[in-house]
């Protein structure tokens, strides 16, 4: 089933979606109806157990459409840039978890959107730059968080002073991306990874995507108390209990 809303294509195929950014003439440069569409998408996700996002066209996303941002004010900046990250965080902490295919440009707000995804796969062909310096601008939707954590403070200064880009090979090494495939490879193989993370209980991945990046930010004593109560919650779930006793049964008749 294939639904075209007016900024993103939306294909359900079992447990899985595929979202695909289709502003292609535009290179997927983000508006506020693409970030609309993936915001409500996202927090109320039609009865699926993972997501791959990729776009159309030969780029994954151009960053912010400066058509529409040039005109805005201090004011509106600010509540711009909040609304991003509402809609970041959607994906983020949301019910699903994303594998991002990328292929092309992913250029800032476009590696924003990319590091709110839980599983990054690049192209050959992709490369990632954070052009706000040139462009007399500052990250928006969540990049001077997100992104520095991904690959440092550091590096993230660096790409923003010079304009330096990553192809994907660096990509990989510096921790933006986990996985580089050929070209034209990219989205079966993301949509090989939602399918096996989709065969994973539910629980326990809304536990990875929504409680271990909050536990890594905690104090060290705090984030081992928040990782065994986590613990004690997904064992004492019904579906716990089904799948250990399934996986001790096929040991035992090996």
């Amino acid at each position: 089933m294939t639904e075209r809303t007016q900024r993103v294509a939306v294909t359900i195929d079992g447990p899985v979606a595929h979202l695909r950014l289709d502003r292609a003439a535009k290179r997927n440069a983000l508006d506020d109806a693409t970030v609309d569409e993936l915001q409500r998408f996202f927090t109320n996700p039609p009865g699926v157990r993972a997501a791959v996002l990729d776009g159309a066209g030969d780029h994954f996303c151009a960053g912010l459409d400066l058509a529409e941002h040039v005109s805005r004010g201090t004011s509106d900046v600010l509540a711009h840039s909040r609304g991003w990250h509402a809609a970041f965080d959607a994906i983020a902490f949301g019910k699903v978890p994303l594998v991002v295919v990328i292929r092309g440009a992913a250029i800032g707000g476009g590696f924003e959107l990319a590091a709110a995804a839980h599983v990054r796969v690049a192209e050959r062909s992709a490369f990632f730059e954070l052009p706000e310096g040139q462009r007399g601008l500052f990250l928006g939707g969540g990049g001077s968080v997100r992104i520095s954590r991904l690959i440092g403070t550091s590096r993230v200064m660096d790409m923003m002073l010079t304009g330096r880009r990553y192809g994907a090979a660096d990509a990989e090494r510096i921790g933006a991306v986990q996985y580089v495939v050929e070209d034209g490879e990219g989205l079966a193989f993301g949509l090989a990874l939602a399918r096996k993370i989709a065969t994973n209980a539910a629980h326990t991945n809304a536990a990875i995507v929504q409680a271990l990046p909050r536990i890594a930010d905690m104090p060290y004593a705090d984030g081992l108390y928040a990782e065994a109560a986590t613990a004690a919650l997904m064992a004492g779930e019904d579906e716990s209990r089904t799948r250990i006793t399934a996986f001790l049964e096929r040991k035992r008749t090996r």
